[in-house]
């Protein structure tokens, strides 16, 4: 199976001011695409050639995971960021949230704090555990929590490339701006899903 960047749901200037047009120039337009370049070259005449992201991220390792799992994760991120983003979530998504962290703040404050904390670079996720538990992942490099029976439910990058040219080393300003695009009826509907 061929894998295809996909087409954001937003222009490129549409994310501004808290995510730039050159930033997602690069991000998106440099970064995923070599992502799925490379991961299309990596998969011929492979077991994998024929799967789909989910089962390489599942399934595979070396250089096959670590640009599949970033080609699932950046998808995921970008998908859920919307000009329009922002507030909280409402529905099954806000109780679930308040019964496991206590508030929507206190939610907050816990995953940007897991962003600001961690080491090097990676993900941050809310994900669901195998009883639809609600938890927050912090993952290095092309982490996926499917690789540890888990549900993503909601992701944050926080490599240099997704907020370097933006904030320059001020992860926090990034994480900050973060919550103005969430897009809380998809992250809602993943929920949904469960």
């Amino acid at each position: 199976m061929i894998h295809e960047l996909p087409e954001l749901p937003y222009a490129l200037n549409e994310l501004e001011p808290s995510i730039s047009q050159k930033t997602l120039e690069f991000h998106y337009g440099k970064h995923h695409q070599a992502y799925v370049t490379n991961l299309n070259n990596l998969i011929k005449g492979t077991a994998f050639e024929k799967a789909g992201l989910e089962e390489i991220v599942r399934h595979s390792e070396g250089g096959i995971f670590n640009n599949g799992a970033q080609v699932y994760n950046h998808t995921f991120y970008f998908m859920a960021l919307s000009p329009n983003g922002g507030g909280e979530p409402k529905g099954a998504l806000a109780n679930a949230i308040t019964e496991t962290f206590g508030s929507f703040a206190a939610f907050k404050e816990e995953f940007s704090k897991a962003g600001a904390t961690l080491f090097g670079s990676g993900w941050v996720w809310l994900v669901a555990d195998s009883h639809n538990k609600l938890r927050i992942m912090k993952k290095n490099n092309a982490g996926n929590p499917i690789t540890d029976g888990m549900t993503p439910i909601l992701t944050m990058d926080v490599w240099e490339h997704a907020y370097y040219l933006d904030t320059q080393n001020a992860r926090p300003k990034y994480i900050e701006n973060f919550w103005n695009l969430v897009n809380w009826k998809v992250i809602e509907e993943r929920y949904d899903e469960l």
